[in-house]
């Protein structure tokens, strides 16, 4: 079975070994912008190219690819699914109509709307160029602002964290002036995600995973693409409850039906739900069209399925006929990036990585003359796997200890007090 791969970064490094792995034999080709050196070693044949050029198209067909998998959102928002599937290649991956749930925020929160799909907070669009923004955010008080396309995870400015209210209003009409806007009341509480196969009408759900956006200990800093995750060794992480998932789950079914009937395309891919756990309820911060980087790499590796299988039962639409299931474990990876991330990162710096019982991922990386270097976005993530948050967490941080070079990484995610303050937080909430 011949499987191209598009994308680079760490979570389709993740892809790549569960393709590796699959009793199907598949020979791997890859599509990416920059040579992954744990990519590249898997694969049978590579292509180094912009990651929305529609000449991936050719290159599968020249290699008489059975299947794609799309990995990062760019290619689903430039519609690379659609030509592939119609040069005759099935791929996992929605096709542009249906991935606008990620790559339009404006269209998201109105599509929410217009199909009462529950967890919508309160909201209004803004379209470049339109005013009336700085009566609305007086109006709410304590809002999020929202560029509508795609910003890597970097755009979206929470109020309280990044801001005042004056400075809400100055970022509100800067980001008009290039792009429609979202403003949204602010969420508190505490956020998880959770990720999906997804066959047009079946959902197949993976755990609860809880990302960390921020640069440094503590939540503090810039957002990011994301410093690190973890998840439990059940559905839920420790400060949810079962209602949390069973929500989160019937939300994303719905969206999935509704999709359908407002685009006319079944949803055949990933889904990804961000939510946040509030004192009255769950709320949808956003949908992503693929998997989490960081997140996939906690999940894809305790997927007890061929991953081969589930990518064809997704494209052939009996994802029903098969029982998806996840080992129960828990998860913790963290990043290391390098020094100065994510405003003024080092760059064309050397990596060396030790030996070590973590499971090593390569993301923003290059390799040249048989060294590593660092590219300025998120370098290598490390993943320790265990019976408990607390045991993987331990595995995660020798692992961080095993990477020499100009980087640095949180040192708090899955920590046992880390944990507790969530813990401790939903329940003055929810009190």
């Amino acid at each position: 079975m011949r499987v191209l791969l598009v994308g680079g970064g760490g979570r389709e490094h993740a892809i790549a070994e569960a393709i590796s792995r699959s009793r199907k034999d598949p020979q791997l080709y890859a599509a990416m912008s920059k040579k992954n050196p744990g990519i590249a070693r898997l694969c049978k044949d590579f292509i180094l190219i912009k990651e929305t050029d529609p000449e991936i198209v050719n290159f599968a067909i020249r290699n008489k690819i059975d299947l794609a998998i799309t990995g990062p959102e760019t290619p689903l928002a430039a519609g690379i699914p659609d030509m592939l599937w119609d040069a005759g290649i099935p791929v996992v991956g929605p096709r542009k109509l249906a991935a606008q749930i990620e790559f339009d925020k404006a269209w998201t929160r109105n599509f929410m709307k217009k199909y009462d799909i529950a967890g919508l907070p309160l909201f209004k669009v803004f379209r470049k160029g339109q005013s009336g923004t700085d009566e609305y955010i007086d109006e709410i008080g304590d809002v999020v602002i929202k560029p509508a396309g795609l910003t890597g995870g970097k755009g979206v400015k929470v109020m309280g964290d990044h801001f005042g209210i004056e400075g809400a209003k100055i970022y509100a009409r800067e980001v008009l002036k290039k792009d429609d806007l979202v403003i949204e009341e602010r969420l508190i509480g505490e956020e998880f995600t959770v990720q999906a196969f997804v066959d047009g009408s079946t959902l197949a759900f993976a755990p609860s995973v809880q990302d960390h956006k921020r640069a440094f200990d503590g939540d503090k800093g810039p957002n990011t693409g994301g410093m690190g995750s973890y998840n439990d060794a059940k559905d839920i992480l420790p400060f949810m409850k079962e209602s949390d998932y069973s929500g989160a789950k019937k939300i994303m079914i719905d969206s999935v039906r509704a999709v359908r009937k407002e685009t006319g395309v079944p949803y055949q891919g990933i889904l990804y739900g961000q939510f946040m756990a509030t004192a009255k309820g769950i709320s949808v911060i956003e949908f992503n069209a693929r998997f989490g980087d960081p997140e996939a790499m906690n999940v894809i590796p305790l997927l007890e399925n061929d991953f081969l299988d589930v990518c064809m039962a997704v494209v052939t639409g009996t994802l029903g006929k098969s029982k998806v299931a996840f080992k129960k474990q828990a998860t913790v990876c963290k990043y290391a990036v390098p020094e100065g991330y994510p405003d003024d990162p080092v760059k064309d710096s050397v990596v060396e990585i030790g030996s070590t019982n973590a499971h090593v991922f390569y993301s923003s990386v290059y390799e040249k003359d048989s060294k590593i270097y660092t590219t300025g976005s998120r370098a290598i993530a490390v993943l320790g796997t265990a019976g408990t948050i607390q045991d993987a967490e331990k595995i995660a941080q020798v692992g961080l200890g095993a990477l020499k070079g100009r980087l640095f990484s949180r040192m708090d995610i899955g920590t046992e007090e880390l944990i507790r303050k969530r813990i401790q937080h939903m329940k003055e909430l929810r009190a």
